[in-house]
C-alpha cells in the first residue's frame, strides 16, 4: 500500500531524512520508532504532501504522489497536537474533509454519525473542542482521520499528550478500531510501549535513517545493533569476545565465563561483540562453587517486580535485574546469575536496515 524509496530531506545544512526505504503492506500497522530529531515525523509529513522531498519517492498504492498535492493523496492524517478548529462543534470538525470532496449533505450526516458511533462519541456532536476531554478530543480527530475513508493513516504521537492511564486505555481502542476498519496505518512515536503494544511491525530510526525493522518480538529479543537494543527497553550489554564459531553455534568470553550463543553468519575467533540480556530473562539463584559469583547491589522495589544492580567478574560490570514480586535478595548478597538459552549477539553498529 505504501512505498518510500530513497526519500531525503534537508534543512539548510543537516539532513534530516537520509535515504529511508520502506513498504508498509495493505492493512499493516506499522511503527516509525526513534528518539527527537531523527527524522520519523518528517518522513510522516513527507509522505502527507506537507513537505517536498529533496529526493526520492513516495508510491501509494501502485501509484507514485511525490508530485501529487495533499489534499489529492486520499490520506487521513492525525496530528500530536489534534489540530482540531476550534470555532467548530465536533461534527463540523469531523465534517470538514467531506465537504471538501463536496459530498451530499445527507451522506455527509451519515458518515459523521457513523464516525461519531465508531469513536463512542455520539451525542456529543454540538461540543466544540474547549468543552472536551483530551481523550476526547483525541477521538474527534481520528475519526475526522478516517471519516473520508482514506486509503493510509499516518499518525504523529498522537497520545503523547494524554496522561499515562488514558493513554494506555486509548493504545487498546486505536488498535482495535484499526484491526476493525483494516487500515493500513504508519505511527509514529518515541515510547516503546507504544510501540510494542501497537505495530505489526517497528521501524528503527536513528539520523535519519531507519537502521532496523521487524515485528515488536524480533526488535526487542533478537536486535541487530547497540542502537536498537538501547532504546527499544532496558539493555545489559555484556562485552564479549569470539572464541570458536562453527554453522550451529558460536563460543564466546565474557565477564559472567564463557557463554554457547547462537552462530552468525560470517562470525570469526576474536571478533569483539556484545550480548544483549534483558534484565526480565536473567534469574537469580544462590551462589555456587560451580559458576561465577555475583553480588547484589542497589535494589529497589517497584510493585510489580524489584530491580537489582547486580556486579559481575573482575572489572565489577554491573547487569539490571529484574524479578517478579518482591525478591528474596538483599545488598551485599552473593547470586549466581542463569542466563537465557539464546541471548542475542550484536557484531555490529548501526547501519540501515
Amino acid at each position: 500500500m505504501l512505498s518510500l524509496r530513497g526519500l531525503r530531506k534537508r534543512y539548510g545544512q543537516q539532513l534530516a531524512v537520509d535515504g529511508v526505504d520502506l513498504d508498509v503492506r495493505g492493512g499493516e500497522f506499522v511503527t516509525l520508532l526513534g528518539p527527537s530529531g531523527c527524522g520519523k515525523s518528517t518522513v510522516l509529513r513527507l509522505i502527507a504532501g506537507l513537505l517536498d522531498t529533496d529526493a526520492g519517492d513516495v508510491v501509494i498504492d501502485g501509484v507514485s504522489v511525490t508530485a501529487v498535492p495533499p489534499h489529492r493523496r486520499n490520506i487521513g492524517l492525525v496530528f500530536q497536537s489534534y489540530a482540531l478548529f476550534p470555532h467548530m462543534t465536533v461534527a463540523d470538525n469531523i465534517a470538514f474533509g467531506l465537504h471538501m470532496q463536496h459530498l451530499p449533505k445527507v451522506a455527509i450526516a451519515g458518515r459523521v454519525a457513523e464516525a461519531l458511533r465508531m469513536v463512542e462519541l455520539a451525542g456529543l456532536d454540538a461540543r466544540y473542542p474547549r468543552e472536551l476531554s483530551g481523550g476526547q478530543q483525541q477521538r474527534v480527530a481520528l475519526a475526522r482521520a478516517v471519516v473520508t475513508q482514506p486509503k493510509l493513516l499516518l499518525l504523529d504521537e498522537p497520545l503523547s499528550n494524554l496522561d499515562a492511564r488514558l493513554r494506555d486505555r486509548l493504545r487498546v481502542e486505536l488498535r482495535a478500531l484499526q484491526r476493525r476498519l483494516g487500515l493500513t496505518t504508519l505511527y509514529v512515536t518515541h515510547d516503546q510501549t507504544e510501540a510494542l503494544g501497537l505495530s505489526d511491525r517497528i521501524a528503527v530510526m536513528h539520523a535519519g535513517r531507519i537502521i532496523e525493522q521487524g515485528d515488536p518480538e524480533a526488535v526487542y529479543r533478537r536486535p541487530k545493533n547497540r542502537l536498537t537494543a538501547e532504546f527499544l527497553g532496558i539493555a545489559n550489554l555484556l562485552p564479549a569476545r569470539i572464541l570458536s564459531a562453527n554453522g550451529r553455534s558460536c563460543r564466546a568470553a565474557t565477564a559472567l565465563g564463557d557463554i554457547e550463543l547462537p552462530a552468525q553468519a560470517g562470525l570469526q575467533p576474536g571478533t569483539e561483540a556484545l550480548i544483549c540480556l534483558r534484565p526480565e530473562d536473567i534469574q537469580l539463584e544462590p551462589a555456587s562453587a560451580n559458576a561465577p559469583s555475583a553480588e547484589i547491589g542497589e535494589t529497589a522495589y517497584l510493585g510489580s517486580l524489584t530491580e537489582h544492580l547486580v556486579t559481575v567478574g573482575p572489572d565489577r560490570h554491573s547487569l539490571r535485574v529484574h524479578v517478579p514480586g518482591r525478591s528474596r535478595y538483599r545488598a551485599g548478597d552473593s547470586v549466581t546469575l542463569v542466563l537465557p538459552e539464546a541471548p542475542a549477539l550484536i557484531c555490529e553498529e548501526a547501519r540501515s536496515a
